[in-house]
């Protein structure tokens, strides 16, 4: 009895004890509500009240090209777009469910999605599976190394069954989720209907984050014409280019950004891009209440290129045509491409830069023609007697060579060498050498810069270092085994010989059969000795414009790029010219150029050129030594007595053995035939709008 009195007597104790102990949490509970209440009210108020200023740039069209006659080249063709923006707070779940909204207004591409898509895609769609793949002890790890494990165990059975609109909505959920926050990712730009178009639009209020708009994409007015020179754009899933990244974050891109890739795109990246717009988004509670235009943006400027795309595509009908004649029947069966460069040799403004390739599909067996105008820049070859203008003027420069030297041209007997020209000419003088393309002549200046003498079966004594220095050096003031400087990447300076130890490779490359040029530099090279000295820096941009509204005009001129000499021979006035004048032999009676141009009334100067080589191309057996071949080239300006157009031909492996032909002359005369007949046609035409307007 004591026992049971004892334990009544704690029970209203402890109850007591429990009651004060409530009373004292709720008094608590109460006294804490206050201050929430009273003291931080307010703030707490504001939190829930606060809204967000969020500013986004809208990417704007890429600035367009033109040729020098205001021709529209590389446009923008407007495209119906819907993007998605992520905001800070956004989470997965909501991004899913405006997914499955979205889903229900568009028709979406699913190629995209990949297999890692569909297993994160499986975890978002089950999370309480999700979690149960993990053991208490993993679930203690770092949220990374969950997922890692978690992924790891999603089965293939269950990313299977991801079919149909759960596969759809996938498709959208993964653009969302491939976007930077405060970027605007493009869900779908391409074949967006008028109705998709349409009905997001109405439902804009319910589709946080997601908004309508125009997209662009590049469009060529002369399709594959110039496009290897013209560059490409990236596209808007391949954004900023891996490998420079950092170099565009620096410069405020984002990482979805479009940009250049490649040559004139990426070379005026700069003025080309323009200013993009700013939107700034009032976001409450995560979700955009209002929107404000700051900037409307500006597209980018635009080039007007020095090409004159009639000209362009007159030659490239010229190489095209002659490709295919002399590849008829199965002949020349290394000959595969051919290039031409017209450039204004006072200016460096290139007129033309044509180059085609014939190739064959190895699946198929047809033969096509594809453009190759970049070979003019990225490939090189020797290029043969036409450099002899050079070896004659670094002759006279290096006193190895007198102006009206005569020189007597018979086969030379050197020891353990057999070396000669095409024809024994007898005595000729530095003109006639240059009218007649004499090997020997150029083979005895080699010799005379080196010191050495030739005496028939003797060694000549020349030092060869010194011969190829004096050369070489002599060489590049002209443009030949430099960069020339043009306005795009990725230039090749071409490929230098190494045996610099061999007198029969210095007499070599004094009639262009050793070292590597380029198109591109034979154009410079040719334009240095037409305009008297003067090497010039070829360019492609003539002119950056504003851009305006109106597509059919250009803006008012932002840059002009002005002519640029690079250098100044350093040799005399009369040498220069005496070499003009062996040029203009060369296409006279008794020159190796006159059959081609006889009937030529543009007065014409220039040098032909032939190389031996060996054949290094594409079709080349692996593990064989490399075949001999031909090389053509072909290098002039006109009219000789006030030149306003310089050119370049080279034809690569043109021929085998006896197979011999002209195509380098005949590719030269008709392109220069062509310019001369434009620019008739034209004078014409402004003859006859000037006599309107006098009306």
């Amino acid at each position: 009895m004591k026992k049971d009195k004892k334990q009544k007597a704690k029970m209203p104790f402890r109850m007591n004890l429990l009651f004060l102990a409530v009373f004292l949490l709720f008094s608590l509970l109460v006294v804490r509500l206050g201050v929430i209440q009273i003291v931080y009210g307010d703030d707490y108020v504001s939190e829930l009240e606060r809204t967000e200023n969020v500013t986004v740039n809208t990417s704007v069209p890429r600035g367009k090209m033109y040729d020098r006659y205001g021709k529209v080249i590389v446009d923008n063709v407007p495209l119906n777009a819907i993007t998605y923006t992520r905001y800070s707070g956004t989470t997965a779940k909501e991004m899913l469910e405006t997914a499955e909204e979205l889903n229900k207004l568009i028709k979406i591409d699913t190629k995209r999605v990949t297999d890692q898509d569909k297993k994160d895609f499986w975890l978002l769609k089950h999370p309480e599976e999700a979690l149960e793949m993990l053991s208490d002890k993993e679930k203690e790890l770092k949220p990374k190394e969950q997922y890692k494990l978690q992924i790891s165990r999603v089965k293939e059975e269950d990313i299977e069954k991801i079919i149909g609109e759960d596969l759809k909505i996938l498709a959208i959920f993964r653009e969302f989720n491939s976007g930077m926050s405060l970027t605007p990712q493009i869900v779908k730009n391409k074949e967006v209907t008028k109705e998709e178009y349409a009905r997001v639009s109405e439902h804009l209020d319910t589709l946080p984050g997601v908004e309508i708009t125009t997209d662009w994409n590049r469009t060529y007015a002369f399709d594959e014409t110039l496009q290897t020179v013209l560059g490409k754009v990236s596209s808007s899933d391949e954004g900023l280019p891996a490998d420079q990244i950092d170099y565009y974050l620096a410069r405020d891109y984002k990482r979805n950004d479009r940009v250049g890739k490649s040559y004139l795109e990426k070379q005026y990246e700069d003025v080309l891009q323009g200013q993009k717009a700013k939107v700034k988004n009032i976001t409450h509670k995560g979700k955009v209440v209002e929107t404000e235009v700051i900037s409307e943006g500006e597209r980018g400027k635009d080039l007007l290129l020095t090409i004159d795309m009639e000209l362009q595509l007159a030659a490239e009908e010229i190489l095209e045509k002659e490709l295919l004649a002399k590849k008829r029947g199965g002949a020349n069966r290394y000959l595969d491409r051919a290039f031409v460069v017209l450039m204004d040799p006072n200016t460096g403004e290139v007129l033309t830069m044509a180059g085609k390739q014939y190739v064959v599909d190895k699946k198929t067996g047809k033969s096509s023609v594809k453009d190759f105008a970049l070979g003019n820049i990225s490939t090189s070859y020797t290029v043969g007697s036409s450099v002899k203008g050079a070896t004659i003027l670094t002759g006279y420069q290096a006193g190895a060579l007198y102006p009206g030297q005569v020189i007597n041209d018979q086969r030379m007997n050197i020891k353990g060498l057999d070396k000669g020209s095409y024809a024994s000419f007898g005595n000729i003088n530095d003109l006639s050498a240059l009218q007649k393309s004499s090997n020997v002549y150029m083979f005895k200046t080699a010799i005379a810069l080196g010191g050495g003498h030739y005496i028939p079966g003797q060694k000549t004594g020349m030092d060869t270092e010194k011969a190829f220095s004096i050369m070489r050096n002599s060489f590049a003031s002209f443009g030949l085994g430099v960069r020339t400087g043009i306005d795009l990447p990725n230039e090749t300076a071409g490929i230098k010989g190494s045996e610099i130890k061999v007198p029969g490779k210095a007499m070599d490359f004094a009639i262009g059969q050793y070292d590597t040029f380029t198109p591109m530099q034979l154009a410079q090279y040719v334009s240095t000795i037409a305009n008297g000295g003067n090497r010039m820096k070829p360019h492609l941009v003539k002119e950056i414009h504003n851009p305006i509204n109106d597509s059919k005009s250009l803006g008012p001129v932002y840059q002009q790029i002005q002519p640029t000499v690079l250098n100044r021979l350093d040799m005399k006035d009369e040498w220069i010219k005496r070499v003009q004048t062996g040029f203009r032999m060369v296409m006279q009676p008794g020159g190796t150029g006159y059959a081609n141009f006889s009937k030529a009334d543009f007065q014409p100067a220039g040098k032909t050129g032939t190389a031996q080589a060996f054949y290094d191309g594409p079709n080349r057996i692996k593990g064989t030594e490399p075949e001999p071949t031909m090389n053509l080239s072909l290098v002039g300006y006109a009219p000789y007595n006030n030149p306003e157009v310089a050119f370049a031909v080279v034809v690569p492996w043109a021929y085998q053995r006896h197979q011999d032909h002209s195509m380098n002359k005949e590719i030269g005369y008709q392109v220069m035939d062509k310019y001369f007949e434009l620019k008739k046609e034209r004078q014409k035409a402004d003859d006859k709008a000037s006599d309107k307007e006098k009306k």
